[in-house]
């Protein structure tokens, strides 16, 4: 008798035992094998371009393959795939434990990490590893290397009951933070092995609080590059070039004021824009309802005038969440050409360049959003300055799909059942480029991306942290919804 038949019967979902499992595994092993991982500074390969013959990103692929690979699921395959020149992916294969199953579950995460970043606190470091009060801190915990871990801790609570589910297949990527532009290869690869994708459960979001489950509802897009400003050919005295020598800084400044205004921070061309659609803007004020000032207060702001905290650019909950969710909004995330302030003489730099990061509304479509940065940036430069703009990075945004009734059911059932309050919907300001490639090559698939990314837990800056209660009942909830696909 083959396993969907063993499992024609099935009996119920018992809840209590699924968390009880969960809990119990991040206890004895999710939280050591994330310690352990923490400390390999497995850097994406935008950050670290020799990371294949530093050996970090591989020495992680092996670690998570070896665990997931320990847990015996019935029937489970696993393979390190691994195309040439291009970061590894994790691969795995699940079959389905229930008879007429046609739909595929696909389950994504990442393993590469952001750069060190400064501020962290002295106890604290990007790979020293410290768990404390349910947080565990260190690089990448929670952006996203708990996601294997996680979903297959979900599989083998639900076949540890015996509760029938539907065959489930993983990728784990090593090239997220770079803008996974090694993933088309592999998803190409793997078309023929994924199957009839029905579910997408993405690992790699954000949550509102820690007090329910989210589910995001949107991503934004990303153009983003080098904006350089070249006026001479070596650094001269000051006192004896300035205000004849246009300053590079300057020219620099007038080129972004071609993008943005700087007052208010909105940008000005009508291309990067467009019309925020009303289910969104309902569930945008739905959840200012729940989280209320929170929304902006979560940030580590600063002490400004009078001993009084930065305020943000509005205090309006719901108009915050569509702020950075819906709205193209202009960073500055590097510079170079400043010597440090220890150093700075009386000298006018020969140039300027800044890291530009572009977040784009989902629908705005990334590649053309770049080439209309590097023309507006690039045109009729003051006093025909040497001006070129390096873009790096080009990712289209993602709008969830009307959601299936079932999945919604499932999904407050879930959030009901672990966290005792009814599921969320929050748009993210961040880019996860896979979504918009699976929303395109399985457009009639329903998506649950979610996260453990709360208040304060800082992803891509100092101090970040996994709360490890809220992932223990996410991963738990994760599990009742695979179960429910029908």
């Amino acid at each position: 008798m083959n396993a969907p038949d063993r499992f024609a019967s099935a009996p119920p979902l018992d809840v209590a035992a699924l968390q009880t499992h969960v809990d119990e595994t991040w206890d004895r092993e999710i939280v050591p094998a994330l310690t352990d991982y923490i400390r390999v500074p497995a850097k994406s390969p935008g950050f670290d371009p020799d990371w294949a013959r530093n050996g970090y990103i591989d020495a992680v692929v092996r670690s998570a393959a070896a665990w997931a690979e320990g847990k015996r699921l019935a029937g489970f395959k696993l393979e390190v795939v691994r195309l040439p020149g291009r970061t590894p992916v994790i691969f795995f294969d699940v079959p389905a434990t229930r008879s007429g199953s046609g739909k595929t579950v696909l389950m994504y995460g990442h393993l590469d990490k952001q750069p060190e970043f400064s501020g962290w606190r002295s106890d604290l470091g990007p790979w020293t590893p410290k768990y404390e009060d349910g947080k565990l801190y260190g690089r990448g915990g929670a952006d996203d290397g708990y996601a294997i871990y996680a979903s297959i801790t979900a599989l083998q609570a639900l076949d540890r009951q015996g509760v029938g589910r539907p065959r489930v297949v993983g990728v784990i990527e090593t090239c997220e933070e770079s803008g996974s532009y090694d993933l088309p290869a592999y998803l190409d690869v793997l078309k023929d092995r994924l199957g009839d994708v029905g579910l997408v459960v993405c690992l790699d979001s954000g949550a509102g609080n820690y007090d329910q489950l989210w589910l995001t509802t949107s991503l934004r897009g990303m153009a983003s590059g080098v904006l350089k400003v070249e006026v001479l050919t070596e650094g001269v005295h000051s006192g004896d070039a300035s205000g004849l020598v246009p300053s590079s800084f300057r020219i620099l400044r007038q080129l972004l004021d071609r993008l943005e205004d700087a007052k208010s921070g909105r940008l000005l061309p009508a291309s990067f824009h467009c019309e925020i659609p009303a289910d969104r803007v309902e569930q945008a004020r739905a959840a200012a309802q729940i989280l209320g000032d929170e929304v902006w207060k979560r940030y580590p702001w600063a002490c400004g005038a009078d001993g009084q905290f930065v305020l943000p650019s509005t205090t309006d909950p719901a108009e915050a969440l569509l702020r950075r969710t819906w709205h193209p909004t202009l960073s500055v995330t590097g510079a170079e050409g400043f010597p440090g302030l220890k150093d700075a003489g009386n000298v006018l730099r020969p140039y300027s360049a800044f890291k530009l990061s572009l977040r784009l509304p989902p629908p705005v479509d990334g590649a053309e959003a770049t080439q209309e940065l590097k023309r507006l940036l690039e045109l009729d430069p003051p006093y025909q300055a040497k001006v070129t703009f390096e873009a790096d990075h080009g990712a289209t945004g993602w709008n969830a799909p009307t959601l299936a009734p079932w999945l919604h059911q499932a999904l407050d059932a879930a959030s009901r059942t672990h966290y005792g309050a009814p599921v969320g919907f929050i748009g993210q300001g961040g880019t996860i480029p896979l979504m918009s490639m699976l929303q395109a090559g399985f457009p009639q698939a329903q998506m649950m991306v979610c996260g453990v990314l709360g208040p304060k837990s800082n992803a891509h800056g100092p101090n970040e942290f996994l709360h490890v209660p809220y992932a223990k009942r996410l991963t738990a909830a994760v599990a009742q919804v695979v179960a429910a696909l029908p």
